[in-house]
């Protein structure tokens, strides 16, 4: 997350000192003022590796060219101290009130297009010659770069590429023999060990955050696991370093999770291996090549394997296939469970966009699947990945059975547009839920594909089975809701 350049922050945090700070009490008793205890002495010291690293951090502000009026750019300012405000207070600050243009014989002169600022964020040098390593939405949309080295050194940077699948940037200054941070191995580190993050949080340059791994292999990015940590990381420190005991870069600091804009405890890491990978590719081409094979997926849960008949919860659920992509050309269908790729287990359903986005477009592939009971092994041709094309929807709908069933379902037929445009071969919609239905998170619009293991075809088929349902038992729905399908568990209502 990046925020504007606050350029009255200085004066803001003087005049709002004392809802910050609380005057310490001369009378303070001398026990007050013991020697530290030896639980703090072997607290950690991260002076000594703030000094080695410190250096190789740079502060990064962007600007974009815009049109800005003869009267200034007082709103700018507005704006900037309204998220001030926002951010710390949770209420706007008035905004000021606009000058009237003045009055002149002729035309108004015409707005001139400057250079405004946009936003600022951190980063840190990768090799002596000037290549820097920052989040994609540090540098997205900006018209000019410019990097700012702990020596004041201010460089105008080029942009070399930016991926937003993994948010990770690489930018280029003119320079030698700069200094670089080593990068370490992200799949060495370890749930509780320390990690520091140097960056501009709020435009503050050289600022040191300290805290600890909170967790690996967060499952919030679709080509990579993030690093959680409890560092404090706020709007600035996007695209800085998380930095181990030895010195070395095992993350690029680039989320936070939050209600308020600001650090909430949670902060997320990319690793820094995958991130070089994107890097190195970045350097080479300008761009990141990943393979797709045209399918959305989703997490295998143990009620849902268990209902498949899955020794355990493991691989990536199908929920839609691209019309016309690789997958759908071998035969994969929406409710399958994708198990391997070539060869390789897919444990937890990011395994596989990774290991499908590591693979050189034409490649061919094997996935083995899951499907009604029984493993298959489909062969595909993996090609380059591009934007998932949009199914179209038909409002019509025929009249639905009003009788809701054991489930709490109206459900009615779909129309033959509405089969053809969702490149589907069968279902039923939707009309409304109640019960049962309703507390498992069904609504209307959804389309019921598959009950258990059976495919629908029509409102009278599904009813019918339903109808036949043991109501101590769990059921199993494939459902497609926009272009992604799901499972849905539900418990039947006694009749």
């Amino acid at each position: 997350m990046i925020m504007p350049a606050q350029k009255k922050l200085s004066t803001v945090l003087l005049s709002v000192a004392s809802v910050f700070f609380i005057p310490i009490a001369t009378g303070m008793a001398p026990a007050a003022m013991a020697a530290p205890t030896a639980a703090i002495v072997n607290l950690p010291d991260f002076a000594d590796l703030v000094e080695k690293t410190g250096p190789a951090v740079v502060n990064i502000r962007t600007t974009e060219k815009a049109k800005v009026s003869q009267q200034g750019n007082a709103a700018t300012d507005d704006e900037e101290m309204q998220e001030f405000f926002r951010r710390f207070f949770g209420a706007p600050v008035p905004p000021r009130q606009q000058q009237p243009a003045p009055r002149g014989r002729g035309k108004a002169a015409p707005d001139a297009e400057e250079e405004v600022p946009r936003g600022v964020g951190s980063g840190f040098i990768i090799s002596p010659d000037g290549y820097v390593m920052t989040n994609a939405h540090v540098v997205d949309g900006a018209d000019e770069v410019y990097v700012t080295l702990t020596d004041k050194r201010e460089f105008k940077a080029k942009i070399i590429g930016a991926d937003k699948r993994t948010d990770v940037a690489v930018v280029k200054i003119e320079g030698n023999n700069l200094p670089r941070l080593a990068m370490g191995d992200s799949n060495k580190i370890r749930v509780g060990e320390w990690v520091i993050a140097i960056g501009s949080p709020f435009g503050l340059e050289n600022s040191v955050t300290a805290g600890i791994v909170s967790a690996k292999a967060r499952d919030t990015g679709d080509y990579l696991p993030l690093i959680q940590t409890d560092v404090a990381v706020n709007p600035g420190n996007s695209g800085g370093p998380l930095i181990n005991m030895r010195g070395e870069v095992v993350g690029i600091n680039s989320q936070i999770y939050s209600r308020s804009g600001g650090y909430m405890g949670i902060s997320f890491a990319v690793p820094i291996d995958e991130a070089m990978r994107v890097s190195d590719q970045l350097r080479a081409s300008g761009k990141v090549t990943r393979g797709r094979i045209g399918v959305q997926i989703g997490e295998v849960t143990k009620d849902v394997a268990e209902s498949l008949g899955l020794a355990r919860a493991q691989g990536a659920l199908v929920q839609r296939v691209e019309p016309g992509g690789p997958a759908e050309k071998a035969g994969v269908e929406a409710g399958d469970v994708i198990l391997k790729f070539n060869g390789v287990g897919i444990e937890r359903t990011s395994d596989l966009p990774r290991l499908v986005g590591g693979t050189k477009p034409g490649t061919r592939s094997t996935v083995t699947v899951w499907r009604k009971g029984a493993t298959r092994d489909l062969s595909m041709m993996v090609t380059e990945l591009e934007p998932e094309k949009v199914a179209k929807k038909d409002e019509k709908k025929p009249k639905a059975e009003q009788a809701p069933n054991a489930l709490g379902l109206v459900v009615s037929d779909l129309t033959p547009a509405q089969v053809k445009d969702l490149k589907i071969d069968g279902g039923i919609l939707v009309e409304s839920t109640d019960g049962a239905s309703a507390r498992a998170g069904l609504r209307a619009g959804d389309i019921i594909l598959r009950l258990n293991n059976t495919d629908i075809k029509d409102a009278r088929q599904f009813n019918g089975l339903v109808a036949k349902l043991d109501t101590k038992k769990i059921v199993l729905l494939l459902v497609r809701r926009g272009d992604s399908s799901q499972f849905v568990i539900v418990k039947p209502l006694a009749q």
